[in-house]
């Protein structure tokens, strides 16, 4: 299963796929399907090869006419391709697996209407579970699919779709066109009676493009396809004219499809995305805008992954930090949500930070060696710190020759595959700049940088000297050259800004070093506040002097704008999670100023690091005490709120998963049964759920309340938001038997396990996880070598005993990682990330005490 680059070179080296007629027959059985591949390739006369094929049967081998026996050249995940030509065509004829772990071609039964639901997911590396194929990105080819599905059921790949042709028994076949050239993992394939709507856009050449928006039939009359649309028109129209490329592809779908592992997946044409997505009851402003900032994401693969995309999965990091920072260019410049950078700064960016400070950090240009490593590289780095360090490079280089460098690069590599010197080079022709020092020390280090300013004033306070101060811990002592901005920010003291905390100047400059002076604030008065990477140009962590600080717990709610206000809330909680400052004294800063903030991706944020400190950095004596007061606080809050606003529905939810006194349990009850409203707040769905799930984790709500609920709501939404209730019955009993049906029994599909995980964890008495301290870690190795990717590491990860803050959960974790050795270094990192948190945990635990 594990194919190594090695491996990938050498094969490549060998052979050169040409295209693929793949035939499925999705009507024969509910656990497999037939699945004949006929593949035509090129290769070195008289080698040997392999092609990939992860079967449930293997029934006949065919090569270049000549039979092979398939008990000898197929294990069930390869096949050994002996004596090749200059020419080939093999057929393999096997029977695949559907999966329901979000893998391969995955199967779902809607509960609503018993109708069969799949679609395709394809990377890293599972195409193999589909069809028999060279499984990597640079083995680019054409696909043409034919199709057997019953009648009534919509098939959707990355060609049009075509008029399907009857056979007989309520079944039809589709014959897909060729698709144009691409790797395997983007191809796709989704089918079932899925709901659409369709529109059109005209591509800038001209093309009229069909777009179509897909749900299942429970969940389509939730759908906002308009919005899909516009947001759709909006980043073709930002895109083709930064890439000065029209898009490729024949047409673009768009499916929310269930039990989906990811936020979203860029197949060519087709792109899939997780049905949170479709809102059937209030979400909060923050998720909508999160869900046109995947829209985007995916939209920007289309050119950077699927039109031009990596040879090998070492520059998996270019592809997704390149979407993630157009995804949030494009919604900043030409859609409704200009703050984008805002939400950037204090979502993606503090999760690039937190992961760049874990010891299983590395550089954004990681060394893959297998596909293991991918898999486990699908994270803060790749994502978060690669679209941070895009955005550093584009203030370095200026965005305007960015964009020339990247028009290059498209219209020299298109439909081929390319290494990060193939971007570098267009970029340092279009900026005129060398960047192999900053390619070095950005892409092939890790950690994080941290800027401190000194400051030194005269009697009539102004600045007599300035400079910024730059350091890096002693694991990764590398100094960056970066690209930033200072901002001085005072109180306005009339005009029409009157009272609020206005930049009023600003300097940009080259930072480079251990310390940069900066003469051009020399003679300046000492402002209110002085802001180390204003507008957040930089991959650094800030700190702020002491006049700044004192300003910012007065003033934060008071800045003008919504970016300065993130970056400072960004820098008390560093502090914090760095055991440099009091958890408590964190929980106070939010709990004064959230209700004032209007940003809700920022109000998000707070308040998940708010359940963070109180969970686990406040010091344990002052836990509960501390938790209970924060509930009633974020009560208080959610009764103050403006009716039926953003920030009462994130209060409320807030409140409820915080609830564990009686009074807050008496309080949630009566919002849940109605004796009790807030005014413009619709109890729906599901809060509902929510709600519930509070009073089952505090002991107000067992079994009987979770069925009765599922009765009203018995959809795929209902028995994941039960799974979640059931698992957070807080007796021994619910915990066994959550153990049992995740870790032991392990038959649940991904997305029930996940939410099963997710209830599991959530208790107010921790002694209720203490007994599984070591079942966990004596089921962990046999999980990993047992099961897919997807599912292994969500158990490894979920039932880590993270809870458990304690040196004894260290020296279990420590005593298992000797054990382990070297072996295994996937899971390895799995455990290691998440021994991290226990072990920053009581770090800042004791600076609370």
């Amino acid at each position: 299963m594990n194919l190594t680059r090695a491996e990938a070179i050498e094969r490549t080296a060998t052979l050169t796929a040409e295209h693929y007629e793949v035939t499925l027959d999705l009507t024969a059985s509910e656990t497999t399907f037939p699945s004949t591949t006929t593949v035509t390739f090129s290769a070195k006369e008289g080698s040997s090869s392999f092609i990939d094929a992860v079967t449930d049967k293997v029934h006949k081998v065919t090569l270049n006419g000549v039979e092979l026996d398939p008990a000898a050249v197929s294990n069930g995940v390869r096949i050994e391709l002996p004596h090749l030509a200059a020419h080939n065509v093999l057929t393999v004829e096997a029977d695949a697996l559907f999966m329901n772990t979000g893998e391969g071609l995955h199967r779902f039964v809607d509960p609503v209407d018993n109708e069969v639901y799949l679609y395709s997911q394809f990377e890293v590396p599972d195409s193999r579970r589909m069809f028999a194929v060279f499984e990597q990105p640079d083995q680019k080819a054409t696909f043409t699919f034919h199709i057997t599905a019953p009648a009534h059921w919509d098939v959707i790949s990355n060609s049009p779709t075509p008029k399907p042709e009857a056979a007989g028994e309520g079944r039809a076949v589709w014959h897909f066109e060729p698709t144009l050239k691409m790797s395997s993992y983007i191809t796709a394939l989704i089918a079932g009676p899925y709901a659409s709507v369709r529109s059109e856009l005209t591509s800038s050449d001209g093309r009229v493009i069909p777009l179509g928006v897909f749900a299942r039939k429970s969940l389509m009359e939730f759908m906002d396809a308009d919005n899909v649309f516009e947001l759709t028109r909006q980043g073709f129209e930002f895109f083709e004219k930064q890439f000065g490329t029209p898009y490729a592809f024949p047409k673009y779908d768009q499916l929310f499809v269930p039990e989906f592992n990811a936020g979203a997946m860029e197949n060519a044409g087709a792109v899939t995305f997780l049905e949170s997505y479709v809102f059937r009851s209030k979400v909060t402003d923050a998720m909508v805008e999160r869900r046109a900032i995947t829209i985007l994401h995916e939209l920007a693969h289309m050119w950077f992954g699927d039109l031009v995309t990596m040879r090998w999965w070492n520059d998996l990091w270019l592809n997704e930090s390149f979407a993630e920072f157009m995804s949030t260019l494009a919604a900043a410049e030409n859609t409704q949500y200009v703050n984008a950078w805002t939400s950037f700064s204090s979502l993606e960016k503090s999760w690039a930070y937190r992961q760049d400070q874990l010891p299983s950090t590395h550089p954004i240009k990681a060394d893959i060696t297998d596909l293991e490593d991918v898999l486990v590289n699908f994270d803060g780095i790749t994502y978060a710190k690669g679209a941070s360090v895009l955005r550093q490079l584009v203030a370095w280089v200026g965005q305007e020759e960015f964009m020339a460098g990247v028009r290059a690069y498209f219209g020299k590599h298109a439909w081929s595959n390319t290494e990060l010197t193939d971007l570098m080079v267009e970029l340092e022709a279009a900026s005129g700049r060398d960047l192999s020092t900053w390619t070095q020390k950005w892409l092939e280090t890790a950690g994080v940088n941290i800027f401190k300013p000194q400051i030194e004033t005269g009697d009539d306070g102004a600045i007599t000297s300035f400079s910024i101060l730059q350091s890096a811990v002693a694991e990764h002592p590398v100094l960056r050259p970066h690209r930033a901005a200072v901002g001085f920010y005072n109180l306005a003291a009339s005009g029409p800004d009157e009272g609020k905390l206005v930049r009023t100047h600003r300097v940009e400059l080259d930072v480079d070093g251990a310390v940069t002076p900066v003469p051009e604030l020399v003679g300046l008065a000492r402002p209110a506040l002085v802001l180390l990477n204003d507008d957040d140009l930089a991959y650094a962590k800030i700190r702020l002097d002491d006049v700044s600080l004192a300003t910012a717990q007065a003033h934060l709610v008071d800045f003008k704008d919504s970016l300065p206000r993130t970056l400072v809330s960004a820098s008390v909680w560093d502090a914090t999670r760095d055991g440099e400052a009091p958890a408590r004294a964190y929980v106070d800063f939010v709990l004064a100023t959230v209700g004032r903030e209007s940003d809700s991706t920022v109000i998000t944020v707070l308040l998940r690091q708010l359940a963070t400190a109180l969970h686990f950095y406040v010091a344990p004596e002052h836990q509960q005490e501390t938790a209970v007061a924060a509930a009633d606080s974020l009560w208080a809050l959610a009764q103050g709120a403006e009716a039926g606003s953003d920030a009462q529905l994130q209060f409320a939810k807030a409140f409820a998963l915080q609830a564990q006194s009686g009074a807050q349990l008496d309080a949630v009850q009566a919002l849940l049964d109605g004796t009790a409203t807030l005014d413009g707040l619709s109890v729906d769905t599901d809060l509902r759920w929510e709600l519930l799930t509070s009073l089952v984790a505090g002991g107000r709500a067992g079994q009987g309340a979770i069925d009765a609920e599922l009765a009203k709501d018995n959809t795929q939404n209902g028995q994941l938001a039960a799974a979640a209730a059931k698992a957070a019955i807080p007796t021994p009993e619910a915990k066994a038997g959550t153990w049992e049906a995740v870790v032991v029994r392990g038959d649940l599909a991904n997305a029930a396990a996940r939410s099963a995980i997710n209830g599991f964890g959530r208790v107010w008495d921790t002694s209720l996880l203490e007994p599984y301290v070591a079942k966990y870690f004596a089921a962990v190795k046999q999980v990993w070598e047992e099961k897919s990717y997807e599912t292994s590491s969500t158990i490894i990860t979920g039932l880590y005993p993270s809870q458990l803050v304690s040196q004894a959960t260290l020296d279990a974790t420590d005593a298992f990682l000797a054990a382990l050795g070297s072996e295994t270094p996937a899971l390895r990192r799995l455990i290691v990330e998440s021994r991290d948190g226990v072990q920053r945990a009581l770090k800042a635990q004791a600076a609370d005490q």
